[in-house]
Formats: structure tokens, C-alpha cells, sequence
């Protein structure tokens, strides 16, 4: 069953059609009520007439997260500020944050998609869902929380944090669907085994995971311990939040965009061009049905790719693949460019790992050194040393073989790494560069 069943099956040529209107009444409003957009409209060369068919999007100039920095808080927003009932910001943790504003309609909009999502991930009307993703100014619960009233399903508003008490009342709530990251689904896990909770003897049966990348060996994982399908979730709080993309139960085969509201891009992170059908790149996003801040362009900075062929679930919406990485959180380690997911791949597909690991980088000298410390398995740290040292072995021999990147492997106990309610730090770069 397809929740907007007219939109979310439209053919190719209709969604284009609809996409063209909006971006077009899209440019003349950012144009006419957004000094930002018009001086970069103005300097690009470009006018709201120019815009006649969609392939010319290309002809507007990007927005990047800086931008929104820049015009800290309200510079962005394209109505009244009485128009806004709703802002929500980032943590501001590297910077300034970066406010997005909401009218009633982008409210309605947003509960709408986020519904949409929950019935793509097989939830009903009849399903009660724990959602763990954190409220007040982080998108990611309060967008989960609106979707699921409106798709008529039960929520139990727990938030982040109090993780004992999450277990327990998974088990007395009887909920169906979780809501989270995927490494606090395996925090939970670990937390249900410590108060003699089995996982398996819940009714919960979909985990609905986003707000960090995650690997389809860490799916493999959620699904096997919690006994539950695992479902990806894509959004980001500049563009709305949770809900602009999410996956099929049906297939798992990429990310259904949500094409009627937003426009997709794939382009070369370096130099801005667009890439064909199919390639690899990063997504920039045209937020088409926006009223309060509405942006243009916008680089996500996540690396994935789309495919265009309607899915056998139905839908039309083009599917992007499971982010990558970001471009920006790419590391270069002598030269190598390694994503943080392509050793999370390696780390989870060895036997006797557990799903828990940082990557530490420093310099020694004027070189780059990478050190991985993950998790062992209770049988496993239990083992002769010499084992140990053969596993370690093994790993970095693996990482040096698959991505040219030699890195110093230590097996620490389990754990002993520091477990997140949120989003996990995986990366501690101790370099001063």
C-alpha cells in the first residue's frame, strides 16, 4: 500500500512537469523576497525568466551550509517573520548554527512526508512507535513525532537519553516500530541484555534508523540482534529534516526522494558540475514546495548516486543509494582518500568484531598515522594474545589490501568505547591541520 498513492506513483514525465512549475515559481519568490538569492541571481547573470526548462537549474548558483552561517539567524527566511510558527537549528558545534524556519504549510508538508515514509517502512495506523530521536531544536524528533500522528500509528515521545529506561518500556509499551540512530539501536540491544530482555520476544518488528551513515553490513547486524527489519532514513535539517528520502520495505533497494518537494542533483564534489544518470557524486537538493526558507541548490555534501527506474514497489521517485560518506568528512591519510563507512565495511564483515570502533588520527613527524580501535566479542577478548595479534593482523592486512591505507589495529574490550545516545563519534582527528 503507497501512502500519496497519486504523487508517489506519478509517471517520469508528469513528476517533471510538476517539478518544472514549482521550480519556476520557487526562483521568482527567492528573487523577489530574498536579498541572498537576488545578489547571487544578479551576479550569476541569471533572471526567473531564464528558468524554461528543468535541465536549467543548472544555470543557478549553489547554496552551501556557509551561506545559512553567513545569515545567521533570519537573512534566509522569504516571508514575514509572523509567517514562521516553527524554527529549528543546529547544534552549532563547528560554527554558527544554521537556523531553518517553517510556515504552518511547511509543518503540514513536512507531517505529510514523514508519514509517507512510515507506511514506505511498512508502519500502519495500527502501530505504536517509540521514537528515540531527540526533540527541541534537532529536526529529528519532532519530524517523526508529527508523521506518525498523522499517519493515525501511537507514538511514545521518549527522546534521547535515559536508555534503561527506553528498554523497559519497549517491553511494556509494546511498541512496533523504533525510531533512532542505528548505533543507539545497538546501545539499546546491549542495554536489554544487561536487564534479561530478549529483543527477539518484543512485538517491536521495524526500526526506522537515520541521522548518521551506517553500512548495510551494520543493517545486517540491527537485524540479526533485534530480530526487526531496518529501515534507512534519509533528511537534514537545512532542507527540512527527516523524511526526503527513505526506503522501501518491499525492495531496500536505495532511498525513495521525495521528487514532488525536492529536486535532486548528483554533481562532481569538486568541480560543481552535474554528472550523468547513475554516477557517483554529491547530492544537491532544490527544495521545491519550501515557503519559509526555501533554498537553491543546496550541496548536502553526502556522497551517493540515483537511479531513475521505478522501483517494483511502485513508486517512481528516483532512489539514491546509501550515502557513501561526505565529502567532507573524507579523510586523507598520505594521500589516500578513505571514507569512515568503507572501514566500518571491513571492520563488521570480520568474525568475532563487535559494531563498535573509533578512528584516531595524528601525526607523527610529517606523517599521517591511523590507528582503529574496535570492540571484541566477549569469546574472543577471552582468547590467547597470539590470536589477538593474528586478528589484528588480519584487519589491517584487509584495510591495506581493499584501500591502500596502512593503519595500526588495536582489539580493546568490550565496552570499553564510549556508547552515544545520538549520533556516534567515530573520528578523533588529533592532527592540528
Amino acid at each position: 500500500m503507497i501512502f500519496d498513492v497519486d504523487k508517489e506513483t506519478l509517471p517520469r514525465e508528469d513528476l517533471e512537469a510538476l517539478q518544472l512549475r514549482r521550480l519556476k515559481y520557487l526562483v521568482e519568490r527567492t528573487y523577489a523576497n530574498v536579498p541572498f538569492y537576488r545578489n547571487k541571481l544578479d551576479e550569476s547573470g541569471v533572471k526567473p525568466a531564464d528558468i524554461r526548462k528543468l535541465s536549467d537549474v543548472r544555470l543557478l548558483p549553489f547554496t552551501e551550509k556557509q551561506d545559512l552561517r553567513n545569515n545567521y539567524p533570519f537573512g534566509l527566511f522569504a516571508v514575514p517573520k509572523e509567517n514562521v510558527v516553527r524554527i529549528h537549528a543546529s547544534s552549532g558545534t563547528t560554527g554558527r548554527a544554521t537556523v531553518v524556519g517553517y510556515t504552518a504549510r511547511d509543518v503540514d508538508n513536512w507531517a505529510q512526508l514523514m508519514a509517507r515514509s512510515f507506511m514506505a517502512a511498512g508502519a500502519t495506523s495500527q502501530d505504536i512507535v517509540h521514537n528515540a530521536y531527540g526533540y527541541g531544536l534537532f529536526t529529528g524528533g519532532l519530524g517523526a513525532h508529527y508523521g506518525a500522528e498523522r499517519l493515525g500509528a501511537t507514538i511514545v515521545p521518549i527522546s534521547g537519553g535515559s536508555t534503561k529506561r527506553q528498554v523497559m518500556l519497549l517491553k511494556d509499551f509494546g511498541a512496533t516500530v523504533i525510531c533512532c540512530t542505528p548505533s543507539y539501536a545497538l546501545y539499546l540491544f546491549e542495554a536489554a541484555q544487561e536487564a534479561g530482555i530478549d529483543f527477539a520476544s518484543l512485538p517491536l518488528r521495524v526500526g526506522i534508523f537515520g541521522a548518521e551513515p551506517w553500512t548495510e553490513e551494520m543493517r545486517k547486524e540491527i537485524e540479526s540482534k533485534l530480530q526487526i527489519k531496518a529501515i534507512d532514513i534519509y533528511g537534514l535539517s537545512e532542507i527540512m529534516g527527516p523524511g526526503v528520502a527513505i526506503e522501501c520495505v518491499e525492495a531496500q533497494s536505495g532511498l525513495h526522494i521525495q521528487e514532488d518537494h525536492f529536486l535532486a542533483e548528483i554533481i562532481d564534489p569538486d568541480t560543481g558540475e552535474q554528472l550523468p544518470p547513475g554516477s557517483t557524486g554529491e547530492l544537491v537538493l532544490t527544495t521545491l514546495t519550501k515557503e519559509a526558507q526555501p533554498l537553491l541548490r543546496y550541496r548536502t555534501r553526502d556522497i551517493t548516486s540515483l537511479d531513475c527506474v521505478p522501483c517494483r514497489c511502485g513508486r517512481t521517485f528516483a532512489r539514491m543509494r546509501r550515502v557513501k560518506g561526505r565529502s567532507d568528512d573524507m579523510l586523507i591519510i598520505r594521500g589516500v582518500n578513505v571514507f569512515p563507512s568503507q572501514i566500518e565495511s571491513i571492520l563488521l564483515e570480520t568474525e568475532g568484531l563487535a559494531p563498535h570502533y573509533q578512528l584516531v588520527i595524528r601525526r607523527e613527524g610529517a606523517l599521517d598515522m591511523l590507528e582503529i580501535n574496535v570492540e571484541v566479542n566477549e569469546k574472543l577478548f577471552s582468547d590467547e594474545i597470539k590470536n589477538l595479534q593474528r586478528l589484528e593482523a588480519k584487519i589491517q592486512k584487509n584495510i591495506k589490501e581493499f584501500l591502500g591505507v596502512t593503519a595500526k589495529i588495536k582489539l580493546v574490550e568490550p565496552k570499553s568505547i564510549q556508547r552515544s545516545e545520538g549520533k556516534a563519534k567515530r573520528i578523533i582527528d588529533q592532527r592540528n591541520i
